[in-house]
């Protein structure tokens, strides 16, 4: 039992010090040349563009949904009007980021470690080693600066496709006056450069570890979407932390 703890724990170290390598070596192919501007051009459109639909159908809903509830809960205490204050407060802070980074965490964390995996396990990561081509500037650069940019774009629409969602049910169901309230905008705009990294760069990571052939694909799929799911929850709350001592 012991003995397998402790191979475990060597497991376990072993992918944090090969994820801490990879983002070193992205740091180094986003400051030095060559650099794949194609490729960055086209993960934009894959990462942000791609995953457009899911976010504002998530966003419009989860709006509604939270107004509707706010409302009657709000009812108990005669404060009914404040709907749009705590919708909106809730949204841009919290939940806006929280499950665009979720979604693009089940749609593009899956994809990149399904994508990346099966290039592991039919050689084409190694036929581009061997033509003198570094895989982490041409994979891995690209996805991560796309998720540095796109996530906070994804983020800005949901927000507000929510509040606009939330201003609906607000205004023709609970019969509220049309009042929305921005404010605390700047924590939901940080936030999702660190959770877009996180999942992006994570998703890479497990893609370029796979191994065993199609069913490692499979495995390193699954691992992809649960570890940068986890990462998007724990990211959220150090961050907030950071930001509320930082901002507070």
């Amino acid at each position: 039992m012991a003995s397998g703890a402790v191979e475990w724990i060597k497991a376990a170290l072993l992918e944090v010090q090969e994820y801490v390598r990879m983002l070193g070596k992205t740091g180094r192919g986003v400051l030095t040349r060559p650099f794949y501007y194609k490729d960055v051009v086209f993960q934009f459109d894959a990462i942000g563009i791609g995953s457009l639909t899911v976010v504002l159908l998530t966003g419009t809903f989860t709006g509604m949904v939270l107004a509707l509830q706010s409302g009657l809960t709000l009812d108990q205490f005669g404060a009914r009007s404040m709907v749009g204050r705590l919708v909106s407060a809730s949204i841009v802070k919290e939940l806006g980021p929280v499950l665009t980074g979720l979604m693009v965490a089940g749609r593009v964390g899956s994809g990149i470690a399904a994508e990346l995996g099966s290039m592991m396990v039919t050689d084409q990561i190694a036929a581009l080693r061997a033509l003198g081509t570094d895989p982490i500037r041409k994979l891995v650069v690209p996805r991560i600066l796309a998720g540095l940019i796109m996530v906070p774009f994804l983020t800005v629409i949901s927000s507000a496709v929510g509040m606009v969602g939330g201003w609906i049910v607000t205004v023709g169901v609970l019969r509220v006056a049309s009042s929305v309230y921005f404010q605390d905008v700047w924590m939901g705009l940080i936030k999702p450069f660190f959770l877009g990294f996180a999942i992006v760069s994570i998703g890479c990571h497990v893609g370029l570890r796979t191994k065993g052939g199609t069913q490692g694909v499979g495995r390193a799929t699954t691992n992809a979407v649960v570890a940068s799911s986890v990462a998007v929850i724990a990211v959220d709350y150090f961050v907030t932390q950071l930001l509320i001592t930082l901002m507070y």
